[in-house]
């Protein structure tokens, strides 16, 4: 994947971003790609915190994958600092070609130079094959997640 560059999105992307987002059967009930203007709104509030990393994954000027890596300072742990990864999106023509391993390690490698001691993430219940794929790379199922609807 020489040909792949991993780098920080811009607002140019979001159409790009929003489409993964709503390309399978959990996102496309709750995502809008025809409004996009929450999600520029959004958006802008990610771009101006540094400890927000949104990043999509370029192939011959084509996004073909995305992820969220947000950094935590934390009293736990002896002060540690985590980094949590979020909304890894993979475009349809690209699942299986090793390009979420690509995302997942530069995310991993990234929370390492932040100076991160720990990297988590959580997958919905129902994503089976995502918690297999996340397994194979060395994380494990440790926690129990809940989460409200506000």
């Amino acid at each position: 994947m020489s040909d792949l560059e991993i780098r920080r999105a811009a607002e140019a992307d979001l159409p790009a971003i929003v489409a993964m987002l709503a390309d399978d059967p959990l996102g496309a009930g709750r995502e809008s790609p025809d409004d996009l203007e929450p999600y520029r709104t959004a958006f802008a509030t990610l771009d101006a915190d540094p400890k927000q990393h949104l990043v999509v994954a370029e192939r011959d000027g084509r996004v073909i994958g995305t992820l969220q890596l947000t950094v935590i300072p934390g009293l736990s742990r002896r002060g540690a600092t985590r980094t949590i990864i979020e909304a890894v999106r993979i475009h349809a023509d690209e699942r299986g070609s090793g390009l979420g391993t690509e995302l997942i390690e530069w995310a991993v490698a990234e929370s390492r130079r932040l100076g991160c001691q720990l990297v988590q993430l959580t997958s919905d219940a129902t994503r089976l094959d995502a918690h297999r794929f996340y397994e194979r790379l060395g994380f494990e199922a440790s926690h129990l997640g809940f989460k409200r609807q506000l």
